[in-house]
């Protein structure tokens, strides 16, 4: 976002509630030098309203909810079923969000806030990390193909075995898929065994 240096603070901040998608953060006024006096003006006027800690949303908006978790949450990256939405690789929408998280967080107010999470040692945590669009045009961290597959064979005694069939399927049709790649998280997470007989089976 270029803003100029002459443009008054309440027009950068609803430039940034465009750009964002109806989402505001209370860590865009210090990135863009703006006090939170204007903030509170929006929020009086009516122009904001609050969704969650440090997190508002334009009144006429439908807030982005994965953009809001994540600013809430900032260590959990979407996976699992919410993962295979974003990559396509399955047609249900997700009723909940799945999310993973470092082994010894903390992730009580996650789950009461409804949230399905999985853990993972730290050094697997960040294996595969990339970032998505959510379905309202917001930045999301989440993991990539690969790591998605390894996520549903590590935890598919927790999941519907359909949901992980026909991500399976999806997946080997898949033009930009990677199966070495595939392997190498594999043995990484210690499934090579069965990720090698699900993928040699529907090749």
């Amino acid at each position: 976002m270029n803003v100029k240096a002459t443009s008054h603070p309440l027009d950068i901040l609803r430039e940034i509630l465009r750009d964002q998608n109806g989402v505001l953060f209370t860590s865009d006024l210090a990135r863009v030098g703006v006090s939170r006096v204007y903030l509170s003006f929006l929020e009086k006027v009516g122009e904001i309203q609050p969704v969650s800690r440090g997190v508002y949303a334009a009144a006429d908006s439908i807030p982005d909810e994965m953009a809001i978790l994540q600013a809430r949450y900032k260590v959990a990256f979407f996976s699992h079923e919410t993962a295979l939405y974003l990559h396509d690789l399955t047609d249900r929408t997700p009723l909940f969000y799945s999310v993973t998280v470092p082994t010894g967080y903390n992730a009580t107010s996650l789950k009461a806030n409804g949230a399905k999470v999985f853990f993972v040692r730290r050094d697997l945590y960040p294996l595969g990390f990339t970032t998505m669009k959510s379905p309202h045009g917001n930045s999301i961290a989440t993991f990539n193909l690969e790591r998605t597959i390894c996520d549903l064979l590590r935890s598919r005694n927790h999941l519907d075995i359909q949901i992980i069939h026909d991500a399976l399927k999806r997946y080997v049709a898949r033009q930009d898929r990677n199966i070495g790649l595939l392997y190498h998280y594999a043995t990484q997470f210690r499934i090579q065994q069965i990720t090698r007989e699900y993928i040699e089976v529907l090749r």
